[in-house]
């Protein structure tokens, strides 16, 4: 029984250290979850700036079609796909869900499919389903490494759309939703949508000074497409990493609800046994007490016995 205990010990004090991991990782990623809920706001200050310079641009020189043309692009029959997913575990069905979303959305479109993956776990997913792979980026640690991140997706994809690769660029990712932890989207990057640039025109400017292009309005333009490109891309890889990290929360407290009533078990089975160990040595001592107390019960009654004879 002792040996019994003794397992019990061991199995509550290994769950109790579990327990104390799991919260620390569920505190990690509420955290996270914080930061890059908070990146993804201030970007709507750096957005509305974009936003305004193209309105700008397109009322001075009327709404652009897309990003100029690149040779041999416009017989292109490849579309490019940037596709978030995750590094680490503990995220559920996270990769899962962004890769079928991601192939089932390539699959309507017309063109081959070249892809992009951020994230090794769904790089590998969308390798087994067929996908030709042009890349793979390491998922970024913090807010402060996601902005490296984009850069680097920037130039390889811009380099590869030069030589005419592709003309249509789309990103996947999975975005927080209310109602779940998360939804996979998608979002096309380029080419531009026009009935977007129309609707940039209609910007009001915040204040009653007419705005001047300065530079050639051609490359202020282009500059502010690759600034919502990189916005874009930043937005989508915040939201992704938050997504990530509400999944990994919920895992965490299913997994500490899991443990809490795994040590409960424990417990109840290690207090029942003790009290069975007690109950045991008091037996003994009652036992051993009344043994002990026989033989002197049964002199004094013999002593009376004979007292009492006339």
């Amino acid at each position: 029984m002792s040996d019994t205990m003794a397992a019990l010990r061991r199995k509550i004090a290994t769950a109790e250290d579990l327990q104390s991991v799991v919260r620390t990782m569920k505190a990690l990623a509420a955290s996270n979850i914080g930061q890059y809920e908070q990146s993804v706001l201030a970007l709507g200050q750096y957005y509305r700036t974009v936003e305004l310079g193209l309105g700008a641009c397109s009322r001075a020189n009327g709404p652009a079609t897309s990003i100029p043309a690149r040779h041999h692009q416009a017989a292109s029959a490849s579309v490019g796909a940037i596709v978030f997913g995750s590094d680490q575990g503990l995220v559920g069905q996270f990769n899962d869900v962004m890769a079928d979303f991601a192939c089932k959305t390539l699959e309507k479109l017309p063109g081959k499919p070249k892809v992009w993956a951020v994230g090794e776990r769904v790089h590998a997913r969308l390798a087994d389903a067929g996908m030709t792979m042009m890349g793979l980026f390491a998922v970024p640690n913090s807010v402060q490494a996601i902005t490296p991140l984009v850069a680097q997706i920037q130039i390889e994809s811009e380099a590869s759309r030069a030589l005419g690769d592709y003309a249509q660029v789309y990103v996947f990712h999975n975005r927080p939703s209310v109602g779940s932890l998360y939804e996979p989207v998608c979002q096309r990057l380029l080419p531009i949508d026009r009935q977007w640039q129309i609707d940039l025109v209609q910007v009001r400017w915040p204040t009653a000074t007419i705005p001047q292009i300065m530079a050639p309005r051609a490359e202020t333009r282009m500059a502010l497409i690759r600034e919502y490109l990189f916005i874009s891309l930043f937005k989508a890889c915040a939201e992704s990493l938050a997504s990530e990290n509400a999944s990994r929360l919920a895992a965490m407290e299913r997994a500490e609800r899991n443990i809490g009533e795994l040590l409960e078990n424990i417990h109840g089975a290690f207090q029942r046994l003790r009290q069975s160990a007690i109950d045991e040595e008091l037996f003994d001592v009652i036992s051993g007490f009344e043994a002990h107390a026989a033989p002197r019960n049964q002199l004094k009654s013999t002593f009376n016995t004979l007292t009492s004879i006339p």
